[in-house]
């Protein structure tokens, strides 16, 4: 099979399509046809060395897939050959999905929504995963209460916003102010341009000088330290980022503060969560641009870039089956 993998750490061009051996499902495994991929931070991150303790080399990383079973292993009785499926490969533990083919454990593996084309369900697996733990599992958001979700139009943001209106509560997003419409179109009540105005200063006009129930951090640096400064008090402050900065702590104390440090964990249970809400209408990922296997060095690239001009993910079609259905407007290829 075909596969992009990684001979060392470095750029974009470490990358090098090769083939390698299809791989078998063992007991309790399903065999499945990649028919699309998507690029996360995760992904260049591991790339260029941040986790090089934890992938040995060479290696085929991708964290997202969308696909076709093809086989099962001794004991899968949930799946069958033909099914529809997506999941987030178990992360530091064996091959991504940059491959035509990918076994997993059948615990980790949901039924796709139907709803979706792969190329959308592959641009949902993490992202939507890290969403679901961060407010409904970390952050227990309840329906009335508020968040301010940094950088609504990235990839976990946009899901976030869209999750977050879900459950109920009064949505403030950070975005620049071309990505406005594109925010309030996935339910953000109330938009910040973070390069004009001071965030904080904008919440707290916003509520009275209350502040938020929960912030929602995607950013990390500053937009984490200052996140206190925004929280109302018995507030709580989501992160999927690292912690490198020293950070806000007395004012976080003065707030009551607590801080949840979320690295997504793989389970089936959150994909039918998920499923559920986008076969109901309230969730949906945007599919900002499409590249193939053969390309991935040059989506990296591009979302790496600091004006990339994207809003949510970069799906990787892989197999013959990854037609876009046209609901995100996602752009060509080579875009």
């Amino acid at each position: 099979m075909k596969a992009m993998t990684l001979g060392s750490f470095g750029g974009p061009e470490s990358f090098e399509i090769r083939d390698v051996p299809k791989p078998v499902p063992n007991a309790g495994q399903v065999l499945v046809r990649v028919h699309a991929t998507s690029i996360n931070p995760l992904d260049f991150q591991v790339r260029r060395g941040d986790y090089a303790d934890l992938v040995p080399l060479p290696a085929i990383t991708g964290h997202d897939v969308s696909g076709v079973v093809e086989a099962v292993g001794p004991g899968v009785t949930t799946f069958s050959p033909g099914d529809e499926v997506w999941y987030t490969p178990q992360i530091f533990d064996g091959p991504g999905s940059y491959a035509e083919y990918h076994v997993a454990a059948a615990s980790i593996i949901g039924k796709k929504p139907p709803s979706l084309s792969h190329l959308e369900a592959a641009s949902l697996t993490l992202v939507g995963g890290t969403a679901w733990e961060a407010l409904v599992v970390r952050a227990a958001l309840r329906v009335g209460e508020s968040i301010l979700v940094h950088g609504g139009a990235g990839g976990v943001g946009h899901v976030a916003i869209q999750l977050a209106k879900a459950i109920g509560a009064r949505v403030f997003t950070t975005v620049r102010e071309a990505n406005f419409e594109f925010a309030r179109g996935l339910g953000a009540d109330v938009v910040i341009d973070y390069g004009k105005e001071d965030y904080v200063d904008a919440i707290m006009r916003e509520t009275g000088g209350r502040g938020v129930d929960v912030v929602f951090d995607t950013i990390g640096g500053d937009t984490l330290s200052r996140s206190p400064d925004a929280l109302a008090q018995l507030g709580r402050v989501v992160t999927i980022v690292d912690i490198a900065r020293p950070q806000n702590v007395i004012q976080a104390w003065g707030k009551n503060a607590s801080y949840h440090f979320v690295f997504t964990r793989q389970n089936r249970g959150k994909l039918d969560e998920l499923s559920a809400l986008v076969e109901r209408g309230q969730l949906r990922p945007h599919v900002g641009a499409v590249y193939s296997l053969d390309e991935i060095p040059l989506a990296h690239a591009r979302l790496e870039s600091p004006n990339n001009g994207l809003r949510g993910k970069i799906a990787i079609a892989v197999g013959p089956a990854a037609q876009f259905a046209g609901a995100s407007g996602a752009a060509s290829p080579t875009s």
